[in-house]
């Protein structure tokens, strides 16, 4: 049976204001069996809304199908950022860039599914749920959501009702993160914590069951928030973040990890890559706020002595074609490149960039399917299996190191 959307997403509300002073207020049973589920690592998803060009993000200068199909939008060999004598990542890469020369930064290339769906709503609906099919295809759980589960089922010591999953923003919560049992919240910032004020000058001092529940739920969030800042003030410095609305949801992460927040999945969105009309601007900026952000939050864990537990995720739900159209942009594609960020990866570029001449239709060629690095994400980094994801003959891909 569907689930009722508007009813989910106002159930959803009210579970993210009871739940997150429960995980400042639960103590350190509750964060050590969370770090027990997830063996201590920490998995933060970047979501690349809207279909991101990745053959201008990773760029195959050295491809002759670069220069053949890209006039308008084809960027200059001497401002690309290097990464080895044919391809290169887009000048507004320099924080990735440096990732990748520390050996930070792993870029998965060609990365898609068998049969490509163009639609933005069941191309996404595909990633999230690692489920192939159509637009009518029922996908009630998400990839990350049924992990969880299984892993909460291997585990009979956790603590069901800590979070194991983290919406940072003020979308929708994605279907990546729905499951049977496990727990997901909705927090748009640490401010959103600090509602007790506004709530009372709306409600008064008004007694009743409810009315009382409320209040108390807003005295545990204003305590949760002081708490949060004291602990982020004084741990280790801080690392300026960009001021780009990924950057501050990143830096809500980073200092929920310094705090002592024990949930094993943070989910961040950044949309704005559906870049069908004058796409060189609004893709250098959208870049430059992603490879900034994922920089700053990864040197900001660095410096407190974490990174070693976190594990950072960027991917899109399809990419450009190849041709660029008439309005200086591009349209809906099929495959393109997974950022895989953090101290334990296999730096560097995984797999083959698709030929740009051997094309499928006027599209990439998919050389990885999504669900080999999800495998990869779940086995090697969540310690969990990946059975669920029903996929046979899955290519080993060595995103992670020892």
């Amino acid at each position: 049976m569907r689930t009722n959307r508007r009813r989910f997403l106002k159930n959803s509300s009210a579970m993210t204001l009871g739940t997150l002073p429960m995980i400042a207020l639960a103590g350190a049973k509750a964060a050590a069996a969370n770090a027990k589920l997830s063996h201590g690592k920490i998995l933060v998803v970047i979501q690349m809304s809207g279909g991101n060009d990745g053959i201008n993000t990773v760029v195959p200068f050295g491809d002759e199908g670069y220069s053949k199909h890209r006039k308008e939008l084809r960027l200059p060999t001497e401002s690309l950022l290097k990464v080895n004598d044919t391809v290169g990542l887009h000048p507004s890469m320099k924080a990735a860039a440096k990732l990748l020369e520390d050996g930070r930064l792993a870029i998965v290339q060609g990365v898609g599914y068998p049969n490509p769906n163009r639609s933005h709503e069941t191309s996404m609906a595909i990633w999230q749920s690692a489920i192939l099919g159509d637009d009518d295809t029922l996908r009630a759980h998400g990839w990350i959501g049924r992990a969880i589960d299984q892993m909460q089922e291997d585990d009979s010591a956790s603590l069901h009702h800590d979070p194991q999953m983290i919406l940072l923003g003020d979308e929708n919560q994605p279907l990546a993160i729905q499951s049977r049992k496990s727990t997901a919240v909705t927090l748009n910032g640490l401010s959103d914590l600090r509602l007790k004020e506004s709530w009372e000058a709306e409600h008064g001092t008004t007694s009743n069951a409810l009315v009382s529940f409320t209040r108390q739920t807003m005295n545990n969030a204003t305590v949760t928030a002081q708490r949060l800042e004291t602990a982020a003030g004084r741990q280790f410095g801080s690392t300026a973040f960009p001021s780009s609305r990924l950057g501050q949801r990143l830096e809500s992460v980073a200092k929920l990890i310094k705090s002592g927040f024990s949930t094993p999945v943070y989910y961040t969105i950044q949309d704005g890559y559906d870049t069908h009309a004058a796409q060189l601007p609004s893709h250098a900026r959208l870049l430059r706020e992603f490879s900034d952000a994922m920089g700053a939050f990864l040197d900001d864990l660095t410096a407190a002595g974490l990174a070693d537990r976190v594990c950072v995720m960027g991917f899109s739900e399809f990419g450009r074609r190849v041709a660029e159209n008439g309005s200086s942009g591009t349209d809906h594609g099929t495959s393109g490149p997974v950022f895989i960020a953090g101290h334990r990866v296999h730096a560097g570029l995984i797999g083959n960039m698709p030929s740009l001449l051997d094309l499928d239709e006027g599209d990439l060629q998919t050389n990885i399917d999504f669900r080999d690095v999800y495998t990869e994400v779940l086995t090697k980094w969540m310690a969990t299996n990946a059975d669920f994801l029903e996929r046979g003959n899955r290519s080993p891909l060595s995103i992670f190191g020892a």
